[in-house]
Formats: structure tokens, C-alpha cells, sequence
């Protein structure tokens, strides 16, 4: 029974590491559309998020099916809740790499400049993607608090580039709706950050039991 269960898990993070390459290829697409100035990578987007969403239904059916069929033990229930919390994130990551692309197509070949840290925010957060769900297949936690920590470099870029396309509306008023767009992409981007670091903190429930905002119980033998 548990070795039939322990094959259930495995699918389970194999499922999942392809959630989360789905979502590496969604952001690389939108990342390769900003700096080739080619709109042709974000026409691709929305097919990968009905994909992004199809999987998170396959997950969240194997999950409750494990819940339900199985007699998980508490690592085995917090990794499987983890899971379920990480799907809706990467879900999420989905909609917002579609979200990008749709204004990337609004733009209709009207470049981000080279020098925008729009696309040092790709970047960034297609690899907090990828290393928040290596962290969860692997037990990492160093690795899932790598995640959490690279967060505030992209927070700082997006507030970078928030005070650059102020001073652009400031100076060429006329070219304040190309500057809004910029912000939205490079908002959503944060926001992918965002969920990146989300699931990272699952990954750090599933392998302690705490929630990243949670102080650990000291052991036993430290309590008075």
C-alpha cells in the first residue's frame, strides 16, 4: 500500500515540475516578445495558460484522490496540501504571463526600451519559478528561502521602474498610455514574483510544518 502511495507522490511532483515548466515557458515567451520586439511568442501564451489551467485540475484531482484513497501521515498531508496551494499560484502565474502578452499585442511592435529592468524582472521571476518548485521536489529549503529573499530585489525593480515612467508621463505627457503599459507589465511581473514567493513558502510548510511568518516551537529539551 505505501509503495503504491509513495508512486502516487512521485507522480505528484512530476506533475507539478511540469505546471512549473509550463510556467517558465509562458514567461520565456513574453520575456523573448519584449526583448525581440516580436509579437509572434506572445500570440503562443494563451495556449500554454488553458494548459497551465488544464494541469492544476489534473493536480488538484490527484491530491483529493490521495486524500481520499490513501492514509497520508502528517509529512505526507502537508505535502499534498502544499501542493493544492501551489497549483493555484502557478494558476496564477499563468493568467498574468497571458495578461503581459495580450498588452505586449496592444503594443503592436512598440519596443520596451533595451535598458528597462522590465526585462531584468523576466528573468528573475521566470527563475524564482523554476527554483520554487525545484525546492519543492527536492526538500529544499535553502533553495525555497533563496526564492523568498530574491523577492525584494524584484520589488525594488519594479519601484525603480515606477518612479522612471512618472518622470517619462511628466516629460511627454503624450506618451502616457505607452507608459502605463510599461508599468502594468512590469506590475504583473511583480506579481509573479509574488506568487513565486508564495510558492516557495508552501514548499517551507511542507517540509517543517511552519508557515514562513510562524516562529518554529523550540524543542522539547529548550523549554522550561
Amino acid at each position: 500500500m505505501r509503495s503504491h502511495f509513495d508512486e502516487q507522490l512521485a507522480l505528484l511532483n512530476q506533475e507539478l515540475t511540469g505546471m512549473g515548466a509550463l510556467c517558465e515557458q509562458a514567461i520565456a515567451l513574453i520575456a523573448r516578445a519584449l526583448s525581440d520586439n516580436d509579437k509572434k511568442p506572445a500570440k503562443e501564451v494563451s495556449a500554454l495558460d488553458r494548459e497551465i489551467d488544464q494541469t492544476e485540475r489534473d493536480i488538484e484531482a490527484l491530491c483529493l484522490k490521495l486524500l481520499l484513497q490513501q492514509q497520508p501521515v502528517a509529512r505526507d498531508l502537508r505535502q499534498i496540501s502544499a501542493a493544492l496551494k501551489m497549483i493555484t499560484d502557478m494558476e496564477r502565474i499563468g493568467d498574468q504571463a497571458e495578461d503581459i502578452a495580450e498588452i505586449i499585442l496592444f503594443l503592436d511592435g512598440r519596443p520596451i526600451p533595451a535598458h528597462s529592468q522590465i526585462h531584468e524582472m523576466a528573468a528573475a521571476t521566470s527563475k524564482m519559478v523554476t527554483c520554487s518548485v525545484d525546492a519543492y521536489v527536492k526538500k529544499d529549503p535553502l533553495l525555497a528561502q533563496a526564492v523568498i529573499d530574491s523577492d525584494d530585489a524584484v520589488d525594488e525593480d519594479f519601484n525603480q521602474i515606477k518612479k522612471a515612467l512618472i518622470e517619462v508621463i511628466a516629460q511627454n505627457p503624450e506618451d502616457g498610455e505607452y507608459a502605463l503599459d510599461l508599468l502594468m507589465i512590469a506590475k504583473y511581473f511583480e506579481r509573479i514574483g509574488d506568487h513565486a514567493t508564495n510558492i516557495a513558502e508552501w514548499v517551507l510548510f511542507s517540509i517543517s510544518g511552519h508557515h514562513a511568518d510562524e516562529t518554529p516551537p523550540r524543542p522539547e529539551y529548550e523549554q522550561k
